[in-house]
């Protein structure tokens, strides 16, 4: 194939754009802030574990307590049914039963409201306990979040970057022989480098050292010839330093 060195030169800017394409489209799969998203995702998922592990003690607690005290409510109405009916009874043996009854109520209550106060105590305990839990869940949503923003920044920098760097490639490559450009294309979806310099005998696509007889068939070659690189693939630049 023959093409101008011209054209031939302008490759390596549409390598330089296509470099740029699959940066940012790896910037974007894989953006710098993914990797301590995926570290904080565990530690958000086991703090809101937590959370709701002790919001059910919380929850458990109170309904314990309201039952306790509506049976503190239902042993003073009965205490006080007892103390009324033993106003009005003449026996003794009634009195002395009553008396006996309310005796018996006074120490269920106060066992009741010792009971309240374990669970009260437990209940602030609980409550602490969720305080800090959601300190620890701010502090990592927080994380979360300016990762997040960060992360959708540079992604939105590297597409934009992508976008650029498509339209001047578009731009360029227009302007570029048809069939120098799909020969281009199909090295570099080949062998991942389309074009690349030749210098002082040594391939930048390949990084290798030309072996003699292919550096001089490169040097025999004319200066539109087409060459490509014997273990890349790719097509050589050649100027004066090759």
């Amino acid at each position: 194939m023959k093409a101008d060195p011209r054209d031939q030169l302008e490759l390596l800017r549409v390598q330089e754009l296509d470099n740029a394409i699959t940066q940012a489209n790896r910037a974007v799969a894989n953006p710098p802030q993914a990797t301590r998203l995926a570290e904080l995702a565990p530690q958000l998922a086991e703090v809101r574990d937590r959370r709701r592990t002790a919001s059910g003690e919380l929850d458990d607690a109170r309904a314990e307590l309201a039952r306790l005290e509506a049976d503190v409510k239902v042993v003073e109405a009965r205490a006080a049914r007892d103390e009324d009916r033993m106003q009005h009874t003449a026996s003794v043996k009634d009195v002395a039963a009553l008396e006996a009854e309310i005796e018996a109520l006074r120490k269920r209550r106060n066992d009741l409201e010792d009971i309240e106060l374990t669970i009260m105590e437990r209940i602030e305990e609980v409550e602490g306990t969720i305080a800090r839990i959601d300190a620890d869940g701010a502090s990592v949503e927080q994380s979360v979040a300016q990762l997040e923003s960060e992360r959708d920044e540079a992604v939105a920098a590297a597409q934009r970057k992508k976008a650029d760097a498509a339209t001047d490639r578009a731009t360029l490559v227009a302007a570029l022989p048809a069939d120098l450009v799909t020969l281009y294309d199909k090295q570099r979806e080949r062998y991942g480098v389309g074009a690349a310099r030749l210098v002082g005998g040594v391939s930048l696509a390949s990084n290798m050292k030309l072996s003699p007889s292919d550096l001089a068939s490169v040097h025999a070659a004319a200066p539109d010839d087409v060459v490509l690189c014997p273990d890349s693939g790719a097509i050589l630049i050649r100027d004066e330093n090759s």
